[in-house]
């Protein structure tokens, strides 16, 4: 058997259009198929303490991260219990 293809082989690039924001901006985000909330970048003052304990458990994951999941984890309560009232 030979290392050789028969098939040739091209170097000019694919020709795709451009991608724009307008595209971006129609994308839907999604993880294992669930559309998941685009995330947007903010500004926030946090006592100095609470940053170092969330910098230390969250390890790998990240700070951020681990702070925007128990954020959503508070919403998510928050609204059950309305709905239980």
């Amino acid at each position: 058997m030979n290392n050789f293809s028969s098939s040739e082989i091209s170097n000019e690039r694919d020709e795709y259009s451009e991608v724009t924001q307008a595209d971006l901006d129609r994308a839907k985000f999604r993880i294992a198929l669930k559309p998941m909330p685009r995330k947007q970048s903010v500004t926030i003052s946090l006592d100095a303490n609470l940053i170092e304990y969330f910098k230390l458990k969250a390890g790998e994951v990240g700070y951020q991260n681990l702070i925007n999941e128990i954020l959503r984890q508070a919403k998510e309560q928050e609204e059950s219990r309305k709905v239980l009232q």
